[in-house]
């Protein structure tokens, strides 16, 4: 017996080596569970790069202030927004591109590639302007006071004017992954965040030559390490270090291919930004309690997204699989990768509930020490991981309906989670019947058990077996 495990973990780790390398690249033949294996470890590995940057970053501003805290959680429900788009733009990018892979078409995937970049520039240019412009009367908007908009401002400018970072590295990454060219899109975010967690003290608190910028400091930090990323990302696609290579004379429009780049992307824009709004909205009703509490909930929502990014990770390996398996005609295999990822992530997302359940309290007391925020993050924790194992299967099943192009579907769940669900309810349990921060938690963890159920159902169906793109 022990002879059997030492051989089977040596097989593991030759996959994992084989994972990280991006040795691997036919995904619509063969073992399903390696499959997923494949694409899962370098997807989880970037995931948790982001997680892990978001957890070192909330970690350093808490020593600034509260207010510091706070102005990242109110600056981040905006560019949620600037998410959405990146986000929509890239299940549309994921889905053409993993489509024409899975078909033999790496021309095709290249096309796609080419339009979507084109279209993220173009996006984020309009906001970044904007954002840059009006920093402080968004800060406003969102319920800060005075102090508050006078301390932290400038991350709320720089993020914003500098939104291009953020949207291309999602937006190329995603090209990656459709493409199963997962772990070059690990490697991009090993770059960005390992440079971000490098030099977010330095700016922040500065060292030698480079002035402390308080807050502002993380978003320098994050703009400069997002940035290489983004130039990585692009030596990569035209020195042809991937599957997909572009030249110069591909750099041209090609409005059928863009126009269906943007029929399919704005399913997944309207799908995100009825789930990011619904997110503002909360961090506003949120901001009624004040910083203290505004700042527990920061904290908590973010040590959350240690543990969601690598869920997100297995996510997006069904998004590919579903996308590469259609395009090879093969909706079964699909739809099975479906059920068999939903399982695997069900099993982590159902220990980490575990973890917080009985840590909670301790875990935010890592990162402030305040009573009042270490009541609320560590309630709101407890109360969110009751519904992780539901979460699990909510997010590999919406992905799938992404991968395959079926943006739409998702975009109904949503609105009925959130905007017909989760805001009244929040509403009517925070502020009507006076729960207080607890009502929005609560909210939270019903709306995605709801969304996990109604996806599951409407999975099943196959309907979007049938979607072209």
């Amino acid at each position: 017996m022990p002879h059997l495990n030492r051989i089977t973990f040596k097989r593991l780790f030759q996959y994992f080596i084989v994972a990280v390398t991006g040795k691997e690249t036919e995904f619509t033949t063969g073992s399903i569970r390696k499959a997923i294996f494949m694409l899962s470890i370098p997807m989880i590995l970037e995931m948790m790069m982001e997680s892990i940057f978001a957890i070192v970053d909330i970690a350093y501003v808490s020593q600034v202030s509260v207010n510091a805290v706070a102005t990242i959680g109110l600056t981040e429900s905006v560019v949620t927004l600037v998410y959405a788009v990146a986000i929509g733009l890239s299940m549309a990018a994921t889905a053409i591109v993993a489509r024409r892979i899975g078909a033999k078409d790496v021309k095709g995937a290249q096309e796609a590639a080419v339009q979507a970049i084109a279209l993220g520039v173009l996006v984020s240019i309009v906001v970044g302007v904007f954002g840059f412009l009006y920093a402080e009367d968004i800060l406003a908007l969102m319920g800060a006071e005075p102090d508050l908009i006078a301390e932290g401002y400038g991350y709320t400018q720089l993020l914003l004017g500098g939104n291009i970072t953020i949207l291309l590295l999602f937006l190329i990454n995603a090209i990656f992954r459709g493409a199963g060219d997962a772990s070059v899109a690990m490697w991009a975010l090993v770059l960005s965040n390992g440079l971000n967690i490098i030099l977010d003290p330095i700016f922040i608190f500065g060292w030698g030559p480079i002035p402390e910028y308080g807050v502002m400091g993380a978003a320098i930090a994050t703009n400069i390490g997002r940035g290489t990323a983004v130039l990585f990302q692009l030596a990569v696609l035209f020195f042809g270090w991937s599957r997909i290579q572009i030249g110069f004379k591909d750099m041209v429009i090609r409005f059928s291919v863009m126009f269906n780049l943007i029929k399919v992307s704005l399913g997944g824009i309207a799908q995100f930004l009825i789930g990011t709004s619904s997110w503002v909205f909360l961090m506003r009703m949120m901001s009624e309690f004040g910083s203290e509490v505004l700042a527990g909930y920061t904290i908590a929502i973010r040590v959350m997204l240690f543990t969601l990014m690598p869920s997100w990770g297995m996510s997006n390996a069904a998004a590919t699989l579903v996308g590469q398996n259609l395009g090879a005609q093969q909706p079964e295999r699909a739809e099975t990768s479906v059920w068999k990822t939903g399982k695997y992530n069900a099993y982590f997302m159902g220990l980490v509930s575990l973890i917080y359940f009985f840590f909670a309290y301790d875990i935010v007391g890592w990162f402030n020490t305040n009573p009042v925020v270490v009541e609320n993050g560590g309630l709101c924790l407890q109360i969110i991981a009751v519904g992780y194992i539901f979460y699990a299967y909510g997010m590999v099943v919406t992905q799938a309906f992404n991968g395959a192009g079926d943006t739409g579907t998702p975009t109904k769940i949503n609105l009925i989670a959130f905007w017909l669900f989760q805001l009244p309810f929040a509403y009517l349990a925070a502020i009507t019947f006076k729960m207080g921060a607890m009502g929005v938690f609560i909210a939270i963890t019903a709306a995605e058990v709801l969304l996990a159920v109604i996806s599951m159902v409407w999975f099943k169906k196959g309907n979007w077996k049938k979607v072209s793109v």
